[in-house]
């Protein structure tokens, strides 16, 4: 089983930064790409970005490229997703999850994660 954590969510102004981390126990996370999804109040969930299991290749939604960077840090078993120049519509609850096959590459497909976090809420005022 794995428990996947996130946290580093907050109140900030539009154009600020802020990091999120996703923190795994009870399993690495080291064979597996991982991704980060938000989900905004009256809107679907949505992609944001995903990392190769390796790190090696990422991917990004449009709306984020050049302002939000995914990466991650295997020996800490943690994910991370650095967010700058924020905008209001980035706010959201964000969530991270794990693809469910070994040694993969980033995807956007929410349905090729199997374990996700309870989220942490993002809020970008003006």
């Amino acid at each position: 089983q794995v428990q996947l954590v996130e946290s580093g969510g907050g109140l900030v102004q539009a154009g600020d930064s802020l990091r999120l981390s996703c923190a795994a126990s009870g399993r690495t996370l080291s064979r597996y790409a991982m991704g980060w999804f938000r989900q905004a109040p009256g809107k679907e969930r949505e992609f944001v970005a995903s990392i190769s299991w390796n790190g090696g290749s990422t991917s990004y939604a449009d709306s984020v490229k050049g302002r939000f960077t995914i990466s991650r840090d295997n020996a800490k078993n943690t994910v991370y997703l650095q967010m700058n120049s924020l905008k209001l519509e980035d706010t959201a609850v964000y969530y991270c999850a794990r693809r469910y096959s070994y040694f993969s590459g980033p995807t956007t497909n929410s349905q090729e994660y199997d374990y996700w976090g309870q989220g942490t809420q993002v809020t970008v005022s003006s």
